[in-house]
């Protein structure tokens, strides 16, 4: 469905828009791939690292921000899907900086989506969410839920358009920046003998980007507005993941950090009403109707009211063993 199609990336030099675009190229043909973004730096080095996959000349690289909505208007000229990537992530920089969260996360959904509304040409809009979003305890989880309320929303305005939203929610991805196994590799490369744990009681999804990618894929060839989109991957301890990166180490418990949760949470109870289960995947559907030509039909198994889908409450977990195989494939970022 991406072929001949002009897709644009918002926060495209980002970590997931890299991926993104790899694999769009490497098993579709779009006609362009927009990567939109702020950092020019950023955007030189990524051209460089795409000049033996961008051989058609598919890619274009706009500089600009989602919290400017004329830029993105001009950016979404002949676009036909809109992948959402853009975020202030960091949680204690959001923390730290709660106006400017609020101008990127929310105030720069509202931007996407007019944006995406005017155009004229957009078909689908999939935005990228966070567990974190799901009872939020930080600013940046509050950010993140409202701008999905944004986006879900965003189907009753779209009248007689042929455009749709949804969006797709995963957790801190394997090897990402800022996550668990970046910390316990520099302490470990720096001659540490111990690793941390924050709770002995904590548990993490374990997601790679192409899952990730993959599961936005099927978000814009299956969407019809509304849906929440979300994996089914196995769980780990963090206890489990130091001793397959330090066997017989010492970990001692630390306390558990501001704004952290003991495990991810992904579906909650009060979700289980309107979600459905798939081979590979739940989405949780709309409550809201808007329209009922527009409102998705479920093809998938209902889950039991009082469902719940967590990190620690998954039926699938990887043991120790398991994680080491798996940490050969992870590429740290940079």
């Amino acid at each position: 469905m991406l072929n001949d199609k002009t897709i644009l990336v918002t926060g495209g030099t980002g970590s997931f828009g890299k991926c993104f675009t790899k694999y769009v190229l490497t098993h579709y043909n779009p006609k362009k791939i927009i990567i939109y973004s702020r950092d020019e730096f950023k955007q030189f080095m990524m051209q460089n690292e795409f000049k033996d996959l961008n051989t058609k000349n598919q890619l274009r690289f706009f500089i600009g921000d989602v919290r400017d909505k004329e830029r993105l208007q001009r950016a979404l000229e002949g676009v036909d899907y809109v992948v959402h990537a853009a975020a202030l992530k960091q949680v204690p920089a959001c923390e730290y900086n709660p106006g400017e969260a609020i101008k990127t996360n929310i105030h720069g959904a509202q931007n996407v989506i007019d944006a995406c509304l005017d155009a004229g040409t957009v078909r689908k809009v999939v935005a990228l969410s966070t567990d974190k979003a799901v009872n939020p305890v930080n600013l940046y989880g509050g950010t993140k839920l409202v701008s999905d309320k944004l986006f879900i929303a965003a189907n009753a305005y779209a009248g007689s358009k042929d455009i749709c939203f949804s969006i797709v929610r995963y957790g801190n991805v394997a090897g990402s920046r800022g996550s668990v196994i970046p910390f316990f590799h520099n302490i470990l490369k720096n001659g540490g003998t111990e690793l941390p744990i924050t709770d002995y009681r904590m548990t993490r999804f374990w997601i790679s980007l192409t899952q990730g990618v993959e599961l936005v894929i099927k978000a814009l060839e299956e969407s019809i507005g509304g849906e929440t989109f979300i994996s089914k991957i196995p769980s780990f301890k963090i206890t489990d993941l130091a001793e397959a990166m330090c066997p017989g180490c010492e970990k001692p418990e630390v306390g558990i950090r501001e704004g952290e949760k003991l495990h991810e949470i992904m579906v909650t109870t009060e979700d289980s009403m309107t979600t459905y289960e798939y081979d590979k995947h739940y989405i949780v559907y709309p409550q809201m109707v808007w329209s009922k030509s527009r409102m998705p039909k479920p093809t998938g198994k209902k889950v039991p009211d009082g469902f719940s889908y967590s990190s620690g409450n998954n039926t699938e977990w990887l043991t120790v063993e398991e994680i080491r195989e798996r940490l050969k494939d992870i590429e740290l970022e940079k």
